[in-house]
């Protein structure tokens, strides 16, 4: 049956016309709307989520899935590294640096329904802290956690630690979870087994379906005591290949290629494709094995010379990085005094000339593409004076092995991201002595001292200055060489935007909570 309004007749008076104007604008309100609450976002994860525990497992490709159904009391701006406010409303921090205080946001609720209050956040805490999961870390000096009243947390720590602030909005930082889900699936293993595959936090977004090595979904909270997400779901898929990822892209299949896009690529996109781009904490560089070729100055100095990143960062990254300038990324801090490679190539192959064949070998710590392009165009340049390199990727896991071995790669080419934005965490992870990410065990007790000293300080000016000075009694040593700083890129379709990339968190993790279209 055709309405009225359909009339063409030419004698309709004005009131029956803006009733049919009214009636048609009610009418696409009622389409629209539920057009808007069914979005869905589709985006793509090259490796499984081993667990969506947020206090056991170090995940990286679903860090960002696992932080949209979890918050904690602080986090990173989008863009940025500024620390600003998430369960907690705001905090101080008392004069001797041992002691924060974090007032809470009122009338915030787990997704099972439990009240969040002071108590659910020293029950997490202490969850995180003692009960010998894989980031218990975080709080390690951590002495008493106490809830003086139900919106009110106190943190007393060992020893002032500047870089606290940082470790608690860290990706992988402390997270709260309901304690009514901690109580009821302890079973004798802190909830663990269960975490694995169900969650109870306070985020943006509820874990919908979880099915390990094909797909996940998540499905936007409808009680969120923060700003509602545009997607009211967001489909995961497990797609290992870039190539598979690239081809679902371009027939709409899914919403985005999160990281890894082909550098040659982003310059002739279909139009219906564009990029976001934004610095990033990831920063390629290498480490070198003890006994290696460039333990000798002249040599080490030729080898800089000829990999020096000025010489190949256009061919490998196009604008999308940027030259390191110190050991601790370039969103840390900016050094007075940037590092420098040595320039005089000439100088280089008469170095190489007097010490006969020189060869070394480089270790890649993944099969991703940027290695491979960045190993290239390295082993060109050390061919030009002189020196034969050649390069394997390494097995999944073996970097973490190298400490010993004789038959180590003489540089592994790696990403030395911390997990947190302070200069403390980058030296924590990867310079100081048995530093996890300390691939070979170098040792250098004077910048390890600095890195100490600097830890405890309150000054930033101060500690900046510290850090800086450790940076380049690593980098002179020749355990560290810094490389470039490689921009977060995401190829995505035209008309998704504000993805909320956050320097810290690792490539290609989009906030499903800020991202719209």
């Amino acid at each position: 049956m055709r309405s009225s309004c359909g009339d063409h007749s030419a004698t309709r008076s004005p009131a029956r016309l803006w009733t049919c104007v009214l009636g048609a604008i009610l009418g696409a309100w009622v389409v629209v709307l539920p057009v808007h609450a069914q979005e869905v976002l589709r985006i793509p994860l090259f490796g499984d989520i081993g667990t969506f525990d947020p206090d056991n497992g170090f995940e990286i490709a679903g860090i960002g899935v696992i932080n949209s159904v979890y918050e904690g009391l602080v986090e990173y701006e989008p863009g940025s590294t500024r620390i600003v406010g998430s369960l907690a409303r705001t905090w101080d921090i008392s004069e001797d640096g041992l002691t924060y205080t974090f007032h809470l946001v009122e009338g915030v609720r787990f997704h099972d329904g439990t009240p969040l209050t002071a108590a659910a956040v020293v029950k997490s805490f202490e969850r995180r802290r003692d009960r010998g999961l894989v980031l218990s870390y975080f709080l390690n000096n951590v002495k008493e956690i106490r809830a003086p009243d139900d919106d009110t947390i106190v943190l007393i720590l060992h020893a002032p630690q500047a870089s606290l602030l940082d470790s608690l909005a860290s990706p992988w930082g402390p997270k709260i979870i309901s304690p009514t889900a901690l109580d009821a699936h302890d079973g004798g293993n802190a909830a663990t087994e269960w975490l694995n595959d169900h969650a109870a936090g306070t985020g943006p977004f509820k874990l919908g379906e979880f099915r390990p090595a094909e797909r996940y979904t998540l499905e936007r909270s409808d009680d969120y005591w923060g700003q509602e997400p545009f997607f009211s779901r967001v489909e995961i898929s497990v797609v290992p290949d870039l190539s598979q990822q690239i081809l679902k892209l371009k027939a709409g299949e899914i919403d985005a290629v999160p990281k890894n896009y082909p550098i040659a690529q982003l310059f002739s996109l279909p139009q219906d494709l564009e990029i976001t781009a934004q610095p990033s904490m990831m920063q390629f560089s290498l480490f070198t094995k003890p006994g290696s070729p460039l333990d000798n100055p002249e040599i080490r100095g030729a080898v800089l010379t000829a990999i020096n990143p000025a010489l190949w960062i256009k061919d490998a990254f196009g604008k999308y990085a940027s030259i390191s300038q110190s050991p601790y990324q370039n969103m840390m801090f900016k050094p007075k005094q940037p590092i420098a490679f040595p320039t005089d190539v000439a100088a280089a192959k008469a170095a190489i000339a007097r010490h006969g064949e020189v060869t070394l070998t480089i270790g890649l710590f993944s099969a991703a593409p940027s290695y491979g392009r960045i190993s290239d165009l390295m082993m060109a340049q050390l061919a030009e004076i002189g020196v034969k390199a050649t390069s394997r990727v390494l097995p999944q896991g073996a970097a973490f092995a190298l400490k010993g071995k004789a038959d180590a790669p003489d540089l592994l080419l790696t990403i030395s991201s911390p997990d947190a934005a302070d200069p403390d965490n980058q030296a924590g992870v990867f310079f100081i002595k048995d530093a996890p990410g300390n691939f070979y065990g170098r040792v250098l007790p004077q910048a390890d001292a600095l890195v100490k000293k600097a830890s405890g300080l309150k000054d930033a000016a101060a500690r900046t200055a510290l850090y800086e000075e450790s940076g380049h009694m690593y980098f002179d040593a020749g355990y560290f060489i810094p490389l470039v700083d490689a921009n977060d890129v995401v190829v995505h379709v035209k008309g998704l935007k504000d993805l909320g990339l956050r320097p810290v968190y690792p490539p290609g993790n989009i906030d499903f909570a800020t991202v719209r279209k």
